[in-house]
């Protein structure tokens, strides 16, 4: 997978990370391509926020992965910084062929530069074949995460 390379997103590729959060029955239910507003407005607090790395994986031009990486201080820990993955996607054209796990490693990689003690994250309980993914990375289902919807 040498010939991918992991960037920074710009604005000219929300459609393309939209279109792939979209890309599954979940994502289908919650996402809305076609209407890029909310995302560009996403888009332009991130940029605003240092703590936050919306990354894109490239093959040549074309947009085949994503992910985002929330770096957070915290108390807890003795005053641990951690860091969250969200967002993680592969293009259908690109599963099975490595690159997950080369966004997983940036990201923990990103996360030990970034003075992270801890890096974690969440994975919707309906998708067993994440999970099996993750902790094949080393991940541990460890907690029981709860969401409120507002």
């Amino acid at each position: 997978m040498t010939d991918i390379d992991i960037r920074p997103a710009v604005v000219d590729d929300i459609p393309a990370i939209v279109a792939m959060l979209a890309d599954d029955a979940l994502g289908a239910a919650r996402e809305s391509p076609d209407d890029l507003g909310p995302y560009l407005v996403a888009y332009e607090r991130l940029q605003s926020d240092p703590h936050q790395f919306l990354m894109v994986a490239m093959r040549g031009d074309m947009l085949v992965g994503t992910l985002q990486l929330s770096v957070i201080a915290g108390l807890s820990r003795r005053g641990s910084t951690r860091s969250v993955i969200e967002g993680v996607r592969v293009h259908g054209s690109e599963r099975g062929r490595g690159l997950g796990q080369q966004l997983i490693e940036w990201a923990i990689e990103e996360s030990r530069r970034q003075g992270c003690q801890l890096v974690q994250l969440t994975s919707d309980a309906a998708r067993p074949d994440a999970h099996r993914f993750y902790e094949r990375l080393g991940f541990v289902g460890s907690h029981v995460g709860f969401k409120y919807q507002l």
